[in-house]
């Protein structure tokens, strides 16, 4: 049998490098992708089954991220190099970009809606990225461990979920969302949309510090 081309195996090694805690962070990915295509499925079909799926796909993510971090502090010594930056990576999908597709397909489809999801989203990206520029800075010296988060953590978002999952049940979205819809110029706004802009404002907030378990 002829031997892989050396270029094969190079390819190859990237995947044969994670660790559990790694595979743990794809599973995040993965169920945040799931969810967001179970979205468009809704639409297609306007099936709700999908939604339900989707939306207990969210805190499945919320536990695998808990998880990779549990499994990553067991074995300091072989942790991964790609771990903060997939776990940022797996966040944004799951708790930026779901939660935000996840309200628009509920209803939350008016135009200043999109761009307070769109503002939400974008709050996450710039919260991920802080934490990963100053996790060292903000760590503690004996431990290597960071004992706060500046703002709100993104996984936080599924709160929103949870909100979201309840009107689902009672049968409020589209358009019996709680609070109505009123048209602010030259678009419609939904003021329950305001959840997503003050948990996006809390994650960016330079003086809300909360301790890190």
């Amino acid at each position: 049998m002829p031997a892989m081309p050396a270029d094969a195996r190079r390819h190859m090694s990237m995947l044969r490098s994670y660790t559990p805690a790694d595979l743990l962070t794809i599973g995040n990915a993965a169920c945040g992708t799931v969810a967001i295509f179970l979205c468009l499925e809704h639409l297609a079909g306007q099936e709700v089954r999908f939604l339900w799926v989707a939306m207990l796909l969210l805190p499945l993510a919320l536990v695998l991220d808990l998880l990779d971090g549990y499994v990553a502090r067991l074995d300091r010594a072989h942790q991964s190099r790609l771990g903060a930056d997939l776990d940022s990576l797996a966040d944004v999908i799951s708790f930026g970009v779901a939660p935000a597709v996840l309200g628009y397909t509920l209803g939350l489809r008016g135009g200043w809606d999109m761009l307070v999801l769109t503002y939400f989203v974008a709050c996450g990206v710039s919260r991920l990225a802080r934490f990963n520029v100053t996790s060292s800075s903000l760590a503690d010296e004996t431990t290597g461990k960071v004992k706060y988060f500046e703002g709100t953590p993104i996984p936080t978002s599924v709160v929103i979920v949870g909100v979201l999952a309840l009107a689902l049940w009672l049968g409020r979205t589209g358009d019996a969302l709680w609070l109505g819809a009123y048209r602010v110029g030259p678009a419609w706004f939904h003021p329950i949309v305001l959840l997503y802009a003050a948990s996006g404002s809390a994650m960016i907030s330079a003086t809300l510090r909360i301790p890190k378990p």
